[in-house]
């Protein structure tokens, strides 16, 4: 008779089995199996066909696996094999390549429906309860790369470091958010025409150890944990109030969230309110992560915002998905070239060549231009002489919490 630690589906030892003998065990051979893409067996043939599946992978894995190891299944669509002997790396990558290979080759029937399965393999080489969080992190890694694919945890890898990193910036950004401890900067926009600063670009730093620290560091963590429409609207609280007493312009970065929230308008209009603040001076800059408008809300939303006498700009202009298909579903007021192309326009042809075509188009339909990453002299005379309205970069000023007199 099975012990209360048994899976009734597949005849293994369950998560509970696995747990009590990893106490028990130094150091082992941990292989964490997850099949790829289950969730889509389950939705074309259903939950009972899935489970069959499922019976039929947990048959082949205990008929196939080394002698000297145990199957268990760990959750779901997730099995692990454990061994105690000590293996050598290669023993231990042969091991993943061969059960690869076998499940590439191997059909598995079920009610006359025949399908083919692969795994991602994540393993560890630990003592104890630490072999479950690190296979984790491997298995991670493997399908940054592919799936059918395998790979053993190094806790120096970059990959790791990207993890853990990110980790510690999702804390960072709770903290900055409970705290209130989101800070605006401000980097000014030349006029290229007037030859005078006419603009703001307002930026969030948050402070971590007495240092103010870049979007470029804790901008992805927010959006693993949702928290961007937060930063988004520090930055409006503080940037209407700092701009309550002057003429400048500002620009204001929004996010997919913020759209998807669909609270930007209501809250916009609070702060239009509070420091008479004319819309018009103010630009919504649009990031790169809305990626299209198709299909949502966000041009209703757009245009309502228009309506209302808001300016609208798309960020990173040429960059990945900011290109011509954003330009003509959005239409805006301004775009600022990807700086990468300004950076590199005195020495790259290519850079020269799409910077025109750019330059064509804006012009065509009446678009202003900014060039970002002016850091200097001759980089700065290049875009006058190609006709760009605006400019921002080192050379005018790094962002900082005070205007520029």
């Amino acid at each position: 008779m099975h012990t209360i630690h048994h899976d009734v589906l597949t005849n293994l030892p369950d998560n509970r089995a696995l747990i009590q003998k990893l106490k028990s065990l130094g150091k082992v051979n941990y292989f964490l199996l997850n099949i790829d893409n289950f969730s889509n067996i389950n939705n074309a043939y259903g939950y009972d066909i899935g489970d069959k599946i499922l019976s039929e992978v947990a048959k082949f894995l205990n008929m196939f696996k080394p002698a000297s190891s145990q199957m268990y299944r760990f959750c779901s669509d997730r099995f692990v094999l454990l061994d105690e002997s000590a293996l050598s790396e290669s023993e231990v990558r042969a091991t993943c390549e061969s059960i690869l290979s076998f499940f590439t080759q191997t059909e598995i029937s079920v009610d006359e429906i025949d399908i083919m399965i692969s795994f991602t393999i994540g393993v560890s080489q630990a003592n104890g309860l630490i072999n479950i969080t690190q296979s984790e992190w491997a298995m991670k890694e493997a399908r940054d790369l592919t799936c059918n694919n395998y790979h053993v945890f190094d806790a120096s890898s970059y990959f790791i470091y990207k993890e853990q990193q990110n980790l510690y910036w999702m804390q960072k950004v709770k903290e900055a958010v409970d705290s209130e401890n989101i800070v605006a900067f401000y980097q000014p926009i030349r006029n290229n025409h007037t030859k005078k600063i006419e603009k703001y670009e307002c930026l969030a730093r948050i402070r971590d150890d007495d240092e103010d620290v870049s979007p470029a560091l804790f901008m992805e963590s927010a959006k693993l944990i949702g928290g961007t429409s937060y930063i988004t609207k520090a930055i409006i609280m503080q940037s209407f109030k700092k701009f309550s007493g002057t003429e400048y312009e500002f620009s204001i970065n929004i996010t997919s969230e913020d759209l998807n929230l669909e609270y930007l308008e209501a809250f916009l209009l609070k702060y239009v309110n509070k420091y008479n603040i004319n819309p018009t001076r103010v630009v919504l800059e649009m990031l790169e992560d809305i990626s299209s408008l198709g299909g949502s809300k966000t041009l209703e939303q757009l245009n309502s915002l228009r309506m209302n006498g808001f300016q609208v700009a798309i960020d990173d202009f040429g960059a990945e998905n900011s290109n011509f298909t954003r330009l003509l579903e959005i239409a805006p007021d301004y775009i600022k070239i990807d700086g990468a192309f300004i950076k590199n326009i005195l020495t790259d042809e290519t850079s020269q060549v799409i910077v025109d075509a750019i330059i064509m188009v804006c012009r065509a339909r009446n678009i202003k231009i900014i060039a970002e990453y002016i850091h200097n002299e001759k980089v700065q005379e290049k875009v006058e002489e190609l006709g760009i309205d605006y400019s921002q970069g080192y050379y005018f000023g790094e962002p900082s919490k005070e205007l520029v007199e």
